[in-house]
């Protein structure tokens, strides 16, 4: 007996020790090297514009802005996704039928002049306010919208060369609830005429049919409805290359989930990529703690993997993007959504999705209703857009593991990515730091990163300080307020740092910081 326990301590003794060695040897390793985990899509971050523009189609006018094409422009690459709730409550009413002169071939939307644009954007204030009573009463009237619309959404992506996605009604039924594709025919036989390059969607939120508009239509049979598309699609010359995205759901919980689960059964191989929607909060009732709230911003991990989870396990290899993404629903929340305080849930968003497997983040709203807008009511960039624009600059393709950096405050968020492309030469890494405390904090770096030389630093703050400050639309790169000077866009130059083991990040601040020198194997081409 004394034996066989001598032997068995020994054994433990022997495991418990290998353990010790093993788990010394991986501390060592995520402190010192930086791994790829995957690479995102080169169209990563993206905008959408509000279907609610066209229930009033001069409004789609706004598009023509000189202003808006180049700060879209800005944003390149990208997708541009038209769509939203009231996607599902158009229809297409062609008018060259009844005036063939009106429209003649070929011809495109001129640029808005400016003193058009002016009185547009005033009656664009009036028109929001309206569309949010709309809103908040739950109740959508049918829209119509002709070829203007079509024309003026194609030549505002193509100037800005942003890719067009466009959301197609599934609220169109027949008797035996399968979707009605006439209507959808006639915009697909409309673009192939005018030669006009355009990706698909079907349908915005399904799980919110039943509600919207009183009809509830399965997954199984969304799925299958895609499936028509896709057929329609394949037997045309020009839409036979096409790309089709969807369902795009809300959130994975309930019937939701039931919904997505019977969609990916039957209609998985009809998609090129699995969209879903996601906000963190209530427009309605949001504060600003909410906003800076780690608990809150913890959440998406969880529903994304669960998505992922659910499309991996029917289609692996399938993309997954957030198809439509802010920071509250409900049309974003009014004195929040549209100040500084918004970034701290958008560049979480951005560092969590790509970190989490999403290939693409479509962000609500470039221009439309709500609150959570990239532009104001005058097309001026709000934070968010400038805060989109530096990441479009800085960060590349590579998603790292973070392994390595550190700091001791749970407040202080951290995201890891190779350098841009573009920008940086192969090897650079950049690192993605939150800030939300009312105090400073230090971020280690490792050895490895420290001691390889220059450093950029682009740090975005309010143009006012203090936690009040963050309730402001003024925003400031390294110190110097961003705005635009006429149509041209400042240089977004970053800011050169010593060597160091650690980089500071002000309180209430949004920095990346490029490791220029890097020279990490993962983020070579």
């Amino acid at each position: 007996m004394p034996e066989v326990a001598t032997t068995a301590n020994w054994r433990a003794f022997w495991a418990l020790l290998l353990f010790a060695l093993s788990s010394s040897v991986e501390s060592r390793k995520a402190a010192g090297s930086v791994r790829l985990l995957h690479r995102v899509d080169p169209n990563f971050v993206s905008v959408t514009i509000d279907a609610s523009l066209a229930e009033d189609e001069r409004f789609m006018r706004m598009l023509s802005s000189p202003k808006a094409r180049v700060l879209a422009k800005a944003l390149s690459p990208a997708f541009v996704r038209f769509g939203g709730t009231r996607q599902d409550f158009m229809e297409f009413q062609p008018q060259r039928n009844r005036h063939p002169a009106a429209k003649p071939r070929g011809r495109q939307p001129g640029v808005l002049p400016a003193w058009w644009e002016e009185h547009l954007l005033a009656q664009w204030r009036k028109q929001r306010r309206r569309l949010a009573e709309e809103d908040a009463g739950g109740k959508y009237r049918r829209l119509q919208f002709t070829e203007s619309t079509l024309d003026e959404l194609h030549a505002f992506a193509n100037a800005s060369g942003l890719e067009l996605i466009f959301g197609l009604n599934a609220l169109l039924r027949n008797a035996d609830n399968t979707w009605n594709a006439s209507n959808a025919q006639a915009v697909l036989r409309y673009c192939q005429e005018r030669r006009y390059r355009v990706s698909w969607e079907l349908g915005n939120e399904p799980n919110s049919f039943e509600k919207k508009a009183g009809l509830r239509v399965s997954g199984e049979q969304l799925g299958r409805d895609f499936g028509r598309l896709r057929r329609m699609m394949s037997r045309s010359p020009w839409h036979r290359r096409s790309r089709l995205y969807g369902p795009d759901v809300g959130q994975p919980r309930g019937r939701t989930l039931d919904l997505l689960r019977g969609f990916l059964r039957s209609g998985a191989g009809a998609i090129d990529a699995c969209t879903w929607h996601h906000y963190y909060v209530n427009g309605r009732n949001a504060s600003l703690d909410d906003f800076l709230d780690p608990e809150i911003l913890d959440s998406l991990a969880l529903k994304t993997k669960q998505v992922i989870k659910e499309v991996r396990r029917v289609s692996p290899g399938k993309p997954v993007w957030l198809g439509e993404t802010s920071s509250a629903y409900g049309g974003g929340a009014e004195g929040l959504s549209d100040t500084f305080a918004a970034g701290f849930m958008w560049l979480d968003k951005l560092g969590t999705a790509a970190r989490g497997g999403v290939s693409v983040v479509m962000r609500q709203v470039l221009i439309g209703s709500g609150a959570y807008h990239l532009l104001d009511e005058r097309l001026r960039p709000l934070p968010d857009f400038w805060l989109t624009l530096v990441h479009k600059r800085v960060i590349g393709r590579g998603v790292l593991s973070a392994g390595g950096f550190s700091c001791r405050r749970r407040r202080v968020r951290l995201y890891l990515h190779c350098a841009a492309a573009g920008r940086y030469e192969e090897g650079a890494v950049a690192l993605v730091a939150l800030n939300l405390n009312k105090m400073a904090a230090n971020v280690s770096v490792p050895k490895r990163l420290a001691s390889g030389g220059r450093v950029d630093a682009f740090v975005l703050r309010s143009d006012r300080p203090g936690r009040d400050g963050l309730l402001s639309r003024g925003v400031t790169l390294n110190g110097d307020p961003l705005k635009m000077a006429g149509l041209s866009l400042p240089a977004l130059d970053g800011r050169r740092l010593p060597a160091s083991d650690h980089v500071a990040l002000p309180a209430f601040s949004l920095a990346f910081f490029v490791f220029v020198d890097a020279r990490q194997a993962a983020c070579a081409d």
